[in-house]
């Protein structure tokens, strides 16, 4: 379903598409331009996430972040693919290595979410 551009939208992936890196809500709203309130830009957020705009990862502390799908597949990243968080600078990175994991006969996956924690390569 194609949904129509506004301003906020527009502002939210601007600030996404132009980030090396994936970003909470937080810093997203303290980079947009335009006075938006915080649950606008948390319903634009979601709304990207369903549309396959964006990805959400939750990391270890249950903050989300959001990161624009474009550069998955510019790197040709799986669809479920690791994230890494440095806890130096904070950079959370999708990484090029597709989960692969096997549960007992019964079990069906619907999700998942993978982060691994620790120092980035430009931090050590």
């Amino acid at each position: 379903m194609k949904r129509r551009s506004t301003p906020t939208k527009d502002a939210v992936l601007s600030v996404l598409a132009d980030s090396k890196k994936a970003m909470s809500q937080d810093s997203i709203m303290k980079k947009i331009a335009i006075n938006i309130d915080r649950a606008t830009v948390y319903r634009v957020l979601n709304r990207f996430c369903e549309d396959g705009i964006l990805h959400r990862i939750v990391a270890e502390d249950g903050k989300q972040y959001f990161a624009v799908c474009i550069k998955c597949e510019e790197k040709k990243l799986a669809d479920h693919h690791f994230h890494f968080r440095c806890t130096q600078c904070e950079t959370i990175e999708c990484l090029p290595v597709a989960v692969q994991f096997s549960l007992e006969s019964g079990y069906c996956v619907e999700s998942e979410n993978c982060v691994l924690t620790g120092i980035c390569k430009e931090c050590t």
